[in-house]
């Protein structure tokens, strides 16, 4: 029962902070863009799962080799 005390506080405190939100900008202005580190971001992570994956696919095949 506690801990469903805090997760209903928690959920209303995160409901009152996305309503005191600051507004919008003028569509004069310029946004800032996205790509900067994003990308670099996206790609390290892309190539840590490939990483991971082959080292899975390396482990699993030691495995079989083991067992014969």
């Amino acid at each position: 029962m506690e801990r469903r005390k805090w997760i209903i506080l928690l959920i209303l405190t995160c409901l009152y902070f996305s309503g005191k939100a600051q507004p919008g900008f003028n569509n004069n202005v310029e946004d800032a863009p996205i790509d900067g580190g994003l990308s670099v971001l996206l790609a390290a992570g892309v190539g840590y799962g490939a990483k991971k994956l082959r080292d899975q696919q390396i482990a699993q095949r030691k495995d079989v080799c083991e067992d014969d």
